[in-house]
């Protein structure tokens, strides 16, 4: 449909004013939903299928997004005035809020990962070559379903057979051997870089949201301690704002999900003069009290790697003014995927909701936050991952597969059934204008259903206490600091 554009030009990061050009709009949104699959990955009956139905192509319903933004920066009068035109950050911000606005949050997600990548290449954070674009690592995917695919569990229906089967506890054997063998090599290019004369004095573990950074940074440096390395682990949860420096929104929730969150200088210092030998006081944080309550000094010994668990570890601001050499970078992600039901949509699961799952769970035991609140909480998790967690997944030195083929059956039971933590309708319903937990939520819960659960005697009997998933279900025999 024809739509008005008043606006004439818009500005470069340089500031130079160029011409407005829609086209250019509507061919970024149609680059992210290619390289996903299309418009139609985010094809959602009851939330934006009246779109689909009015327009038989994907091209225009992506010119009908295309539009929408610009009827969005026509609603700002500045725009219209020749010397106040639209930047090209805020026309990005607008055409994913566009996305956001009508459901497409999956070619939102790829934009705005794709978006931030371009802007840590531009700041020198990364190069060419640690560029990730969309954020979802085809390589590693399509590797991951060949093991899947050999093993006939690269589809929900195939997992369920192999569940009815009985035949779970080999999945779970030979899952759990190459994520283990992911550990043995990660320990040897540590120690390939030590014998090579690397000075390495900084160890990070890094990844989105309940990947399983915890059990694997426990397992690891259990690894290299055995070769005789000695670590000092700082916890970052210390360094937070206090509580009134972080505002609530309207529902009276927090984005404690962005780097920002941390008192982000402070730290940088303190990790440098560690490094150069010196005592820092280190503060303790009241989560009780929501501020600082004290101090402690911390001396980093000159044998010691100051390892540190962290969601933003690769945030380059945390790290500006430190020797790259001198730091060894994991990244963990949960990245096994399965096509959906029996593999005929060509639907991928998607692996962000594997870990929302594991922070429903693990926030209800552990944290006393209810399902509910952390699903309407997870758009501030995925944009803190989108802008400074996946972008930053090339300067990893080793990347740890933190999600297995058997997850979802392990998870089912504690979500579905009698006693199970799924919210139901009627709560989720409560809050209609929060689009993205309304399409999480439906994603999850028809997920969960799909997938043909283990009791949790089975569970007792399959899952040993090491594995990643113990975490989050309980029963971990490896110590989980942040769950006690």
């Amino acid at each position: 449909m024809p739509v008005q554009n008043r606006i004439i030009k818009a500005q470069k990061r340089n500031r130079a004013l160029v011409t407005f050009d829609e086209k250019h709009i509507f061919h970024a949104i149609m680059r992210a939903a290619e390289s996903i699959g299309g418009l139609s990955q985010d094809y959602l009956p009851g939330i934006n299928d009246k779109l689909f139905d009015a327009y038989a192509l994907e091209e225009k319903v992506g010119e009908f997004l295309a539009d929408a933004v610009v009827i969005c920066l026509n609603a700002d009068p500045h725009h219209l005035i020749a010397n106040f035109p639209p930047t090209i950050e805020t026309i990005q911000d607008l055409v994913i809020h566009v996305l956001r606005s009508y459901g497409f949050q999956n070619t939102a997600d790829a934009y705005e990962c794709y978006r931030w990548g371009r802007h840590w290449l531009r700041e020198g954070a990364i190069n060419d070559a640690q560029f990730v674009g969309n954020g979802f690592p085809r390589k590693r995917m399509d590797k991951t379903l060949e093991w899947n695919r050999q093993r006939g569990c690269d589809t929900v229906a195939g997992l369920n057979e192999i569940v009815r089967a009985g035949k779970i506890k080999q999945l779970v054997d030979d899952s759990l051997a190459v994520y283990e063998a992911s550990l043995d090599e990660a320990a040897k290019k540590v120690m390939t870089r030590l014998n090579a004369g690397d000075k390495i004095r900084l160890f990070w573990v890094s990844g989105p949201s309940s990947s399983g950074k915890t059990t694997t940074t426990v397992k690891l440096t259990e690894r290299l301690q055995k070769q005789g390395l000695r670590f000092l682990m700082m916890n970052l949860d210390d360094y937070f704002w206090a509580l009134i420096e972080h505002p609530t929104d309207w529902i009276n929730d927090r984005n404690f999900e962005t780097p920002e969150a941390l008192d982000i200088q402070l730290l940088n210092q303190h990790i440098k003069d560690l490094l150069a030998g010196k005592t820092i006081e280190k503060p303790v944080y009241s989560f009780k009290e929501g501020r600082r309550t004290a101090s402690k000094p911390v001396k980093l010994e000159p044998d010691q790697i100051l390892l540190l668990d962290c969601l933003h570890g690769f945030y380059p601001p945390i790290t500006e003014g430190i020797d790259p050499s001198a730091q060894f970078r994991v990244y963990i992600e949960t990245l096994n995927v399965l096509y959906e039901g029996d593999g005929s949509t060509k639907r991928l699961t998607k692996f962000p909701d594997v870990r929302l799952i594991r922070r429903m769970l693990r926030d209800v035991q552990h944290r006393n936050h209810s399902p509910l609140s952390t699903m309407l909480h997870w758009h501030y998790v995925r944009w803190g991952e989108l802008f400074s967690i996946i972008p930053l997944m090339g300067q990893a030195d080793h990347v740890v597969n933190g999600g297995l083929p058997f997850d979802l059956p392990v998870l089912k039971p504690y979500f579905i059934g009698p006693g199970g933590h799924l919210p139901t309708p009627e709560a989720v319903d409560q809050y209609r204008g929060f689009l993205d937990a309304q399409i999480r939520y439906r994603r999850v819960k028809s997920l969960l259903e799909s997938v043909e659960g283990l009791t949790k005697e089975q569970i007792a009997a399959v899952i040993p206490g090491e594995a990643v998933i113990r975490e989050f279900i309980g029963g971990s025999t490896v110590k989980i600091p942040h769950n006690e």
